[in-house]
């Protein structure tokens, strides 16, 4: 939900703001970009520092800033137009009466005024002001804005007091933000395994047979699988390729055994299974322990075939949809409808070497996705990001519609 948003973190002179150090942490390793803008009180209470070095970002609080003799203005419009969402995290009494009223006397409240993204508040204060009815008042008001309230829990306080007041641990902030985001989202709680890349098979501790794919398609998949709200399992043979979406839990294998011995535990709980993999087809019957040596005389490898991962799930099918890739080079649409079958397959997406741009080792891709009813979507060449999201259209629209 939060890989690759831009996430502009106002914090606010409260006590609660040590814990946004905890908090920038988690939303980085969630995937998002973020930029803090503080308050002159919230320095006393978080090092500027210490938020730049985690949100590898430089810390703004003055409309004016110094640099090399030189003087300029940190742009508060700028700012807000850059953000996909802002929060604002701790909310002090102050600022929320402030953002109520339309006061913008600090590059926060500028900042905030200027945003044209939703707006999160976590507030932050001791029990009496939480329940003085000016501060109820200035909660309702922002809400009626829509603004998004992270509610406020109960705990000890800075006074010693005990009771509501307490700002949300960062952890649960997270988590509210990422379940608002994901409220109508198709694949919202779905399961969906994808297996990625090549599969390396050993001749021996330096030689394999592989092929060329990058896994790229793979991994575009998980992530837009993701960004519709699914909890994704990845399993992707070796690749460059990486994700940080905690939505994705990413599996590294290196041969087709090992990928179909991680692929399968998965495979019964999952609501949709994209096989994407690159997987070879054979392997030697025979790994050298050791380097083979060059000699004058010519070299034969026998191999032996691989159990095959897609055929296998499609005779395990229950209620799962199940998708297959097909690369092809000649007579591709009969060579995709006979595998769809053979394979017991809700649907294949078939590529053409023959299409420039399409197939493995490049950004892009060229595809046609086949179903059950032979219904043939026929898509132009795109990026793969893209070509991942128009596979994840389709399967939804069979699926889900």
């Amino acid at each position: 939900m939060l890989n690759g948003k831009n996430i502009l973190l106002g914090i606010t002179g409260g006590i609660a703001a040590y814990k946004t150090t905890f908090l920038v942490r988690l939303l980085i390793k969630a995937g998002a970009n973020v930029k803090i803008v503080l308050t002159e009180s919230a320095s006393s209470f978080v090092s500027p520092l210490a938020l730049a070095t985690l949100s590898k970002n430089p810390v703004v609080s003055n409309f004016v800033k110094t640099e090399n003799n030189t003087t300029d203005w940190n742009n508060h419009v700028e700012l807000g137009l850059w953000a996909d969402l802002m929060l604002i995290a701790p909310a002090t009494a102050n600022t929320l009466s402030k953002m109520a009223n339309g006061a913008s006397d600090n590059l926060l409240l500028a900042c905030y005024l200027s945003a044209k993204c939703p707006v999160f508040f976590a507030p932050a204060m001791d029990l009496d002001m939480y329940q003085h009815p000016s501060t109820k008042n200035s909660l309702e008001t922002l809400q009626s804005f829509g603004n998004i309230m992270i509610p406020a829990t109960s705990g000890e306080l800075a006074s010693g007091l005990h009771g509501e007041g307490r700002m949300a641990e960062p952890e649960d902030i997270v988590t509210f933000i990422k379940n608002y985001l994901s409220d109508g989202l198709p694949l919202k709680e779905k399961k969906v395994l994808i297996t990625a890349g090549p599969t390396y098979e050993a001749i021996d501790p330096v030689r394999f047979i592989g092929n060329h794919s990058s896994g790229l398609m793979g991994f575009e998949l998980a992530r837009a699988a993701a960004a519709l709200g699914a909890n994704v399992v990845l399993v992707s043979g070796p690749s460059k390729y990486d994700v940080k979406d905690d939505g994705i839990r990413l599996i590294r294998v290196v041969s087709a055994e090992e990928m179909y011995e991680e692929a399968h535990p998965h495979f019964s709980e999952s609501d949709i299974v994209i096989c994407a993999a690159a997987v070879a087809d054979y392997r030697p019957k025979n790994k050298s322990e050791q380097k083979i040596k060059k000699s004058d005389t010519d070299l034969e490898i026998q191999l032996v075939r691989n159990r095959d991962i897609l055929y296998s799930f499609g005779q395990e099918k229950q209620s799962q949809y199940l998708v297959g890739f097909a690369l092809e080079t000649e007579n591709e649409i009969e060579n995709a409808k006979e595998k769809l079958k053979r394979k017991n397959l809700d649907a294949i997406v078939l590529n053409s070497l023959n299409d420039q741009g399409a197939g493995f080792g490049g950004n892009t891709n060229k595809i046609s996705f086949i179903d059950t009813n032979l219904d043939i979507q026929t898509f132009e060449l795109k990026t793969k990001a893209d070509v991942a999201k128009d596979i994840l259209y389709e399967i939804v629209k069979r699926r889900y519609a």
